[in-house]
């Protein structure tokens, strides 16, 4: 049961010691550092202490906005803490996920979180509803690729000669694409129980005429 802190500057400029000062005065053993941006979650110290942090452990942070800048990612990463059995501490904000006020204070967070993302929804439908009133909605554009390349791919994937991962690379679409065309391409190429029927049918007819 150890307390684990988590520290982020935006830029190297920035110096961490009045965060670290904050972390030591509460009797963290560990402190993971990151001297970037809060933009996403892919940070190498926010990764290594949620990798690290264990059953019973607490962490603290500054305040919200040295974790996560948004309300979708702060809440993404205290449930992967909480999953883990960990406890958040937010020294700013006088948050913590331990006592009823800490929980009520995540649920109205969630709830914000959830209008914001309906909000966008509404905006981007109002917009493209506007686009389409003006004739200037034209959809999602078509990734175009090499079909033949993909046929011979596909060919390699299915005998275990090589990876998606590889065949991502070599078409230069994403994993989601990637899939959506192989479950399309056995679909059309995999007859149906009426074409097997049907092509029987012939062979018999066939046969039968001598």
């Amino acid at each position: 049961m150890a307390k684990i802190a988590y520290i982020r500057c935006s830029t190297e400029d920035q110096n961490p010691a009045r965060q670290e000062e904050t972390m030591r005065s509460l009797g963290c053993v560990k402190v993971f550092t990151d001297m970037l941006s809060g933009k996403d979650t892919n940070r190498p110290g926010l990764q290594a202490m949620l990798e690290y942090v264990r059953e019973g452990d607490t962490l603290y942070v500054e305040s919200f906005s040295r974790l996560a800048r948004s309300t979708r990612d702060l809440l993404q990463i205290i449930d992967q803490l909480q999953q883990k059995g960990v406890q958040f501490i937010s020294q700013k904000e006088c948050i913590d996920t331990n006592t009823p006020q800490g929980k009520f204070m995540l649920t109205v967070f969630a709830a914000l979180s959830e209008l914001e993302r309906e909000q966008i929804r509404q905006r981007q439908a109002e917009g493209i509803a506007i686009a389409k009133r003006n004739g200037k909605y034209t959809g999602r554009q078509p990734i175009h690729y090499d079909h033949y390349l993909f046929e011979q791919l596909y060919r390699q994937w299915k005998a275990g000669e090589v990876t998606q991962k590889y065949i991502c690379k070599k078409l230069n679409m994403s994993r989601t694409t990637l899939s959506r065309r192989i479950t399309d391409y056995e679909r059309l190429s995999t007859p149906t129980t009426k074409q097997m029927t049907d092509s029987l049918g012939n062979e018999y007819d066939q046969i039968s005429l001598f």
